[in-house]
């Protein structure tokens, strides 16, 4: 049976994977420090992506290999870590002659284009996390680029789906409608925003890794393309749970302030240009060389706020 391995295990969208796999006949091991089946016959590795060891004899066998893995959100810590983790992997690929699907956000694109991002859209980062993404894609790219390894990018845009614990917009928007209380979020909300649908990017992540043509190239996973603001999502959130919330905006100086005390708010500021302006996510690639479509996304949010 052929094996294929995820690097950072248990999370959203490796879940989703992990059954995507199952279904083709792929056998699936699971490596984390804590790893968990998804499937009755997934294999589990136990490890720490910084252990080059570990990470070799997790991918042993493997034929493609998908790493899925989220850190701590500290600009420092991605900075010491991503660079080790993603030398690893492509380390071990190498060694063992498998292929990597690395699944990325669109932190390493120039913050003037997030208006309308395509797989063409330059890539000069102002942001730490921007410039950590950019410096491990560069990683990726040179081994394939020496024809020592096949690899691809799945990029996605922010994320919701069903009990999406580390979406924002389920977080601040939906979770907080659901359980009676006011949406809110941060610095505008008349900015259209882009979120790709969990199972949506799960589904296609796999499907690209099964496909000849797909390798040494980025892909835009499947993202609803109607662009809705911010406000029009509270919105249809109202329609369906019956409500008249009015979201509350967190402005740029409290969104400051609030920095000084808590430490996710210093690292979600430096972020801002992806709320306060126009952040549209174009996969039209996708659709139109595959004809893989995205969840619309109302019928996304009436799923999460049923589950």
């Amino acid at each position: 049976m052929r094996l294929h391995t995820i690097l950072g295990a248990n999370g959203n969208i490796a879940q989703i994977v992990s059954q995507e796999l199952f279904k083709n006949g792929i056998k699936v091991r699971q490596f984390s420090r804590h790893p968990r089946k998804v499937n009755d016959t997934d294999d589990l590795a136990s490890g720490d992506l910084l252990d080059s060891l570990a990470v070799s004899n997790a991918i042993s066998g493997s034929e493609v290999v998908y790493l899925l893995a989220g850190i701590k959100y500290v600009s420092k810590i991605w900075e010491e870590e991503w660079p080790i983790i993603m030398r690893n992997t492509v380390e071990a690929c190498i060694t063992h002659g498998a292929k990597l699907v690395f699944f990325d956000n669109m932190y390493s694109y120039s913050p003037e284009e997030v208006g309308h991002l395509t797989e063409e859209s330059s890539m000069h980062p102002k942001s730490r996390k921007g410039k950590v993404r950019k410096e491990i894609l560069d990683i990726l790219w040179k081994a394939v680029d020496d024809k020592k390894l096949v690899a691809l990018v799945a990029r996605a845009a922010d994320f919701y789906g069903p009990e999406a614990s580390n979406s924002v917009l389920h977080e601040m928007i939906i979770k907080r409608m659901k359980s009676g209380k006011a949406p809110q979020w941060l610095y505008s909300k008349e900015k259209k925003h882009s979120f790709t649908y969990i199972p949506d990017a799960g589904k296609a992540t796999v499907f690209l890794a099964l496909q000849e043509d797909s390798w040494n190239q980025s892909w835009h996973l499947p993202t609803d393309p109607s662009y809705p603001s911010i406000q029009e999502i509270v919105d249809m959130a109202n329609q369906e749970l019956g409500t008249q919330f009015k979201i509350k905006i967190m402005p740029s100086w409290l969104v400051n302030f609030l920095g000084l005390f808590m430490s996710i708010m210093k690292e979600i500021h430096e972020l801002k240009y992806q709320n306060a302006q126009d952040y549209c996510f174009d996969s039209s690639k996708i659709e139109k060389h595959y004809g893989l479509k995205p969840t619309p996304f109302r019928n996304g949010l009436k799923k999460c706020i049923k589950s």
